[in-house]
């Protein structure tokens, strides 16, 4: 009986033993993370509420296909991110087209969406070996906001509107949008040698303060603030089409995407996602709710499905 009991045991254990060590090679991961390089892909952000926001969810949809990530955000500026891209100190970050455009590439401005993120998208990869992701549909543009009352009470609606009131307004923003040439002196030079009644040269956190209380008439913006949405805010129509495009996409390292299949799918699922009613309030759940950006990338890629 005991060598019965024996010859039947052993197989067992011999089939246990082999489920176990197949169970230990499989690991757990998923089939998109088949051409991991085992390293963790590190991802980058420059210094201010959405790109902390939008480094997290880079970062979580890349945990949750699998990837080791590091995270490497509130780098700084662009020369910073850019930087850190070409010498392999990151491997993506969130970058907008108009900034690409100008700020790196130093191109004149179009704005025409697709042939931005085509010369972008054309150039970095001739200069610097680095690739574009798709874009998403939310525009981070310069603009400028008004209230509804004042708006209604200047008969303001565009920024000629604007430029014909000059004399009667006061803008607030910060000290740079004075001198900047995506700034005031852009906005003079295709509206009109304008003189404004003031500029108030505030800290950027304390611009829509400042127009709420009544202190100024007019704030220097951006697309996706939150402030928009959350005070009702309007946008001054940029009739003359000063501005260009600012989509967000991830820039990516070449030798990234080349050793980490999969990277790509899972950063351009989230791109659709991102429009500027959906910016605007993320945004506004860390600067006017005073929400960690984590959180708040954590809770939106939940309920999106994408978690």
């Amino acid at each position: 009986m005991k060598s019965i009991r024996r010859l039947l045991i052993l197989p067992l254990v011999a089939l246990l033993t082999a489920l176990t060590v197949i169970a230990c090679a499989g690991g757990g991961q998923p089939e998109s993370n088949a051409g991991n390089s085992g390293t963790p892909i590190r991802v980058g952000s420059k210094d201010f509420t959405e790109q902390f926001i939008i480094g997290e969810m880079y970062a979580l949809v890349l945990e949750k296909a699998g990837f080791q990530v590091e995270r490497k955000l509130n780098l700084g500026g662009t020369p910073v991110a850019q930087a850190g891209l070409i010498n392999g100190e990151i491997d993506l970050y969130p970058e907008y087209t108009g900034t690409g455009l100008l700020t790196v590439l130093k191109l004149p401005a179009s704005t025409d969406q697709q042939e931005v993120f085509q010369t972008v998208s054309d150039e970095y990869k001739k200069q610097f070996n680095l690739v574009w992701l798709d874009p998403a549909p939310m525009n981070n543009t310069q603009a400028l906001a008004m209230t509804q009352e004042g708006s209604t009470q200047f008969g303001v609606k565009t920024i000629s509107d604007m430029a014909a009131k000059a004399s009667e307004l006061t803008m607030i923003g910060p000290p740079e949008f004075e001198v900047r040439e995506d700034g005031l002196p852009g906005i003079k030079a295709a509206y009109g040698d304008f003189e404004l009644e003031a500029y108030k040269a505030v800290d950027p956190g304390l611009r829509y303060k400042g127009l709420v209380d009544g202190e100024a008439d007019v704030a220097v913006a951006f697309g996706t603030d939150g402030e928009i949405s959350a005070f009702n805010l309007v946008l001054l129509e940029d009739d003359k089409n000063l501005f260009p495009p600012y989509q967000v996409a991830p820039v990516v390292r070449q030798e990234t995407l080349d050793t980490n299949a999969g990277v790509a799918d899972a950063l351009n699922a989230l791109a659709p996602k991102l429009t500027d009613a959906t910016m605007q309030r993320l945004n506004y759940e860390v600067s006017g709710n005073q929400r960690e950006p984590a959180e708040v990338a954590k809770e939106f890629l939940t309920q999106e499905g994408l978690l």
